[in-house]
């Protein structure tokens, strides 16, 4: 997936290179410029619903992204599903778009016209395709659905439900926090230990710096080996190459799995970030569907 900079297009969405061969499928992730919500900064294109930016807005912001997107072209309009996320491991099939409202982290289908959405704002949007059988599914990856290993068991729930073999599908993951940035605690690195035999590959360590115990160690010194105090260190979390081996352990090839290079908190001039922005942010789009008129044409690789 190519970096984008800052250009002078008011909206950008950003492709993945290796879902550009499949003229059945409409993806994107969104950014944050070329809306109309006014509550994160001029014109952004806040696409969940908050407490700062209003309803309209919001949905004045979906309408724009989709027809950018060409998911309200008149030839063949898509209908939008989302689901309330709560960092679970549940994921549903959508064959319609649900009369309630649903709650969960994964979403898959394989019905053309409906485009399955997953809100993020530092979190990783993960997007499934499998071209044999013409299947999407989207997929909400958190700390917490990660460890919850929500994209195996997504790529689990295509093999049951569409007779998916993972060799063949493509992965997509979007903008999201990266590891020079997300800074968990020890309890998040115990957890994945526990489900993870490369955890200990997924963290890494900085030590806290402080000039003045380097200019001055003698003030610092205790009677508690190794003799002086010591500063703790901070964890940092690979949420990206978390999600990578997930799927390859699964059966994805690493060559199938395109990567957004764009880390959230440090390109938030770009994209919307939870931790760099402090909870007051908009949300953005990743997105997966099926165009309308696609026939399902089995054992067509």
């Amino acid at each position: 997936m190519p970096s984008s900079s800052k250009s002078q297009e008011p909206l950008q969405v950003l492709q993945a290179e290796n879902f550009a061969q499949f003229s059945f499928l409409v993806h994107g992730f969104s950014t944050r410029a070329g809306g109309v919500s006014t509550a994160y900064g001029d014109k952004s294109l806040n696409l969940g619903f908050s407490r700062e930016d209003s309803r309209e807005n919001v949905q004045r912001n979906r309408v724009i992204f989709l027809r950018r997107l060409g998911a309200r072209d008149a030839n063949q309009p898509l209908s939008l599903v989302t689901a309330r996320q709560i960092h679970s491991d549940i994921i549903h099939f959508v064959d319609e778009v649900p009369n309630e409202p649903l709650a969960g982290d994964g979403l898959l289908t394989q019905t053309p016209g409906i485009l399955l959405a997953i809100q993020t704002a530092d979190c990783l949007p993960v997007l499934l395709v499998d071209p044999e059988h013409k299947a999407v599914g989207v997929f909400h990856a958190g700390w917490r659905g990660t460890v919850k290993r929500i994209v195996e068991k997504g790529l689990g729930e295509m093999r049951g439900r569409f007779g998916t073999v993972p060799a063949y599908v493509l992965a997509a993951i979007g903008p999201g926090i990266h590891n020079c940035c997300y800074e968990v605690g020890e309890e998040v690195r115990e957890q994945f230990a526990s489900q993870f035999s490369y955890a200990a590959e997924l963290f890494h360590e900085i030590q806290e710096s402080d000039p003045v115990r380097e200019k001055y160690p003698l003030l610092f010194m205790t009677a508690r080996a190794p003799g002086h105090s010591s500063l703790p260190s901070r964890i940092f979390l690979d949420l990206v190459e978390a999600n990578r081996r997930q799927l390859m352990a699964a059966g994805v090839p690493g060559t199938n799995i395109d990567a957004s290079p764009l880390c959230t908190s440090c390109r938030s001039d770009l994209l919307f970030s939870y931790r760099k922005e402090k909870g007051v942010t908009g949300r953005m789009l990743g997105v997966a569907g099926i165009l309308p008129g696609t026939v399902f044409l089995p054992n067509s690789l």
